[in-house]
């Protein structure tokens, strides 16, 4: 199994970001701004969901590593960090989640 992590994907992004668009996807997705990244990541995210309807394994895995990547993909172009979301996931964790999501405003 991968020891690849989502931690190396955000590497791997950030190195990507500095790139040519005409060598580097992300580059090219970066300078079309956070309406465009956005926009795809809703696209992958519909066709991660029909994969798991589908119930095809392989598709799925496929799907959801796409929307993986382009959520950090977002989470760049907004200048967020992938610690920045795992401290609120593990904010979230100190109390059960129906406690957690009641107490959103």
């Amino acid at each position: 199994m991968s020891k690849f992590t989502l931690a190396d994907l955000e590497i791997r992004i950030a190195a990507r970001a500095q790139a040519d668009a005409a060598q580097s996807y992300t580059r090219a997705l970066l300078d079309k701004g956070v309406a465009h990244c956005a926009k795809k990541l809703g696209e992958e995210a519909f066709e991660t969901a029909m994969a798991a309807v589908q119930e095809d394994k392989s598709r799925l895995i496929s799907e959801a590593a796409d929307l993986v990547y382009h959520l950090l993909v977002v989470l760049k172009v907004r200048g967020v960090t992938l610690a920045e979301v795992e401290a609120e996931l593990d904010r979230r964790t100190a109390q059960s989640g129906h406690d957690e999501k009641a107490s959103r405003k």
